[in-house]
């Protein structure tokens, strides 16, 4: 089956959405925690730098309203290529994550771009199908 929508997210949820965090904001938060080696540190500040220059950042994100985001699996293999380091930063400091693959997402879409949708948060998500990790086979 060919789903529509992929998200890395992890089991804390974050504040404003209360819903599972997201792989950048998961990440962010290993930093923050002063968890990462600095050559690790620098590593993910290029991956979310490669992402803020080539990847548009939805009005909704800026704007912290209530919503997530999700990579479309039809034309995102560029952007999933660039997230991979990311993935075993997480799995480097034993940090777990889901991807999660889904054709309904939890509400209303108010953004969409060629690669991602923005979704306000309105429910809870059907996971259609759940991979506890990624690995070169994936």
């Amino acid at each position: 089956m060919q789903y529509k929508y992929m998200r890395i997210q992890g089991q804390e949820l974050a504040e404003n959405t209360m819903y599972a965090k997201g792989i950048f904001s998961m990440c962010w938060q290993l930093i923050q925690n002063d968890v990462m080696d600095e050559e690790d540190v620098m590593l993910f500040k290029e991956i979310d730098s490669w992402f803020a220059e080539n990847l548009p950042f939805p009005p909704q994100c800026k704007n912290q309203e209530k919503v997530v985001c999700f990579f479309k699996t039809e034309n995102s293999e560029e952007m999933l290529k660039m997230i991979r380091p990311a993935l075993w930063l997480l799995e480097r400091y034993n940090h777990p994550y889901f991807l999660v693959y889904t054709n309904t997402p939890p509400g209303e879409i108010v953004y969409e771009d060629q690669y991602q949708i923005a979704v306000r948060v309105s429910g809870r998500l059907q996971i259609d199908k759940l991979q506890e990790s990624w690995s070169p086979k994936d």
